[in-house]
């Protein structure tokens, strides 16, 4: 390192502690040019920084005296001497939220212990965006005061600059400018008068005793309320299950609301159009540090944010029309060669269903064509003898019916084999949904059986998730 610039530390630290410093520790900067130094004496240690950027530094700091005015859970600044770039910060020790859930999910998967903590992280986020947004000095926000239309152009170009050309996804140009703007008027349309933080996420969240506290908002702004949360629960490689998500993101609004009134339906028309543009935005990142700049590890994180991408598409209709984005999106979704960086390990989800012939062969809403139809009106049917009329393959005297002849067996094994190459080849590539689908006449006997056998085949056997419908059956509970 410059031996200047470590003298400059050196100094600042021993006027601020009174005393020498007896080791001087570099720390990852996680991509960043600033670098991180922990700096420890007899009795006291701190966090020297030295950041060629002069802007983002006086942002930085101007914040973090805000913030702690306000008793928010951010490092003191201890000196600072911005001319030379550098300056003392407290030392907040070394867990990360993500190296916390990284650690605790290896022994005991995405834990209550682990929800915990988000939970109060996403409940402390208002406190940021409502609360310290009032009396902030935006003067000093750098590059922008807001996360506006300049912003988000940013950002989109970063996206198809950095990620989709050198990701060789092919796409129109002039289309893709057309839905940009018809993505930002879509997203500027919502309310946009709070801080918002820019980088809220596990790496930029430490744990002290437990206690959530934040750290790297130099690059704060004004901005709409969704982004941030968007931010914290479609962090890539913290991989939040959907369901944890939709925990968290209700933890959020309730504390949202203690602050201002939160009309629901409104605030997540906009949500997932921010989630988007922050998928775009960090999958920017992964391509230029990644693919220009080559720093690989960076594209580990790329699977997981197309596993994002890939749910967003399934769940989260957005209101306008966006046809090449869309368009760019599932091309991404469908790449096995963006599936398959680093050392991730996507959850595959089979999902499983019965049908009937008479109302058609169900439509794939949610996956991208991986799977099968299996037509079940070759096998005995049940229906055709009146004790069983009333029954379903649920019930014990037609699953046994159906167990005794040997064309249901030998079918059933066919299916089974299919799917043995097939699970293990997609757990492989890292794609993330198979749906399978079984019709018979009514969607009543045959069809609910080998649905019913197949999935408990698949669990005993694999470590993904099974989703079983019986779609005629549900009909008939909904009368």
């Amino acid at each position: 390192m410059n031996q200047e610039i470590k003298g400059h530390l050196l100094n600042l630290f021993e006027r601020w502690a009174g005393e020498k410093a007896t080791s001087f520790e570099p720390l990852p900067a996680h991509g960043s040019d600033r670098k991180y130094y922990r700096i420890k004496g007899k009795d006291k240690q701190a966090i020297g920084v030295f950041n060629p950027d002069l802007k983002e530094n006086i942002a930085f700091v101007t914040f973090t005296k805000h913030f702690r005015r306000l008793k928010l859970n951010v490092p003191e600044i201890y000196l600072q001497e911005l001319d030379k770039n550098i300056y003392l910060e407290e030392d907040l020790g070394d867990t990360t939220l993500f190296s916390f859930l990284t650690e605790v999910r290896q022994k005991e998967g995405f834990s209550q212990k682990i929800i915990d903590v988000y939970k109060k992280v996403a409940a402390y986020l208002p406190r940021f965006q409502v609360e310290a947004n009032e009396g902030l000095d935006y003067s000093v926000c750098y590059p922008r005061a807001s996360f506006d239309r300049q912003s988000m152009h940013w950002d989109l170009n970063y996206f198809k600059y950095y990620f989709l050309k050198l990701a060789k996804i092919p796409f129109d140009e002039q289309s893709l400018e057309n839905d940009f703007q018809t993505f930002m008027d879509f997203l500027l349309a919502t309310d946009r008068d709070y801080f918002l933080y820019r980088d809220f996420q596990s790496r930029n969240i430490m744990l002290v005793n437990g206690e959530p506290y934040f750290i790297d908002y130099q690059g704060g702004r004004k901005g709409a309320l969704q982004y941030d949360l968007a931010s914290l629960l479609f962090d890539a490689k913290a991989d939040i299950p959907a369901e944890v998500r939709q925990q968290l993101l209700e933890e959020y609004l309730k504390a949202l609301e203690n602050y201002i009134p939160v009309n629901r339906e409104k605030f997540l028309q906009y949500y997932y159009g921010y989630v988007y543009i922050r998928i775009m935005q960090a999958l920017g990142a992964y391509g230029f540090r990644g693919f220009y700049e080559r720093k690989e590890h960076f594209l580990k994180s790329v699977p997981y944010a197309i596993q994002n991408l890939e749910w967003l598409l399934h769940n989260a209709d957005l209101p306008i029309d966006i046809p090449q984005l869309t368009a760019v999106w599932e091309q991404l979704v469908r790449s096995s060669y963006l599936r398959q960086f680093g050392d991730a390990h996507l959850r595959l989800t089979v999902r499983i269903q019965s049908f009937s012939y008479k109302r058609g062969i169900p439509v794939d809403e949610k996956g991208h064509g991986g799977g099968f139809v299996f037509d079940c009106r070759m096998l005995p049917n049940p229906g055709r003898e009146a004790r069983y009329k009333n029954l379903t393959g649920l019930d014990r005297p037609v699953i046994e019916f159906l167990q005794k002849a040997p064309e249901v067996k030998t079918f059933l094994q066919h299916v089974q084999g299919l799917l043995d190459l097939m699970v293990p080849n997609y757990l492989q590539r890292n794609f993330t949904d198979i749906m399978v689908a079984f019709g018979c006449t009514g969607g009543q006997h045959r069809s609910v059986f080998c649905a019913s056998q197949l999935a408990e085949y698949l669990k005993k056997k694999y470590d993904i998730d099974v989703q079983l419908r019986h779609r005629e059956l549900e009909m008939w509970q909904g009368e």
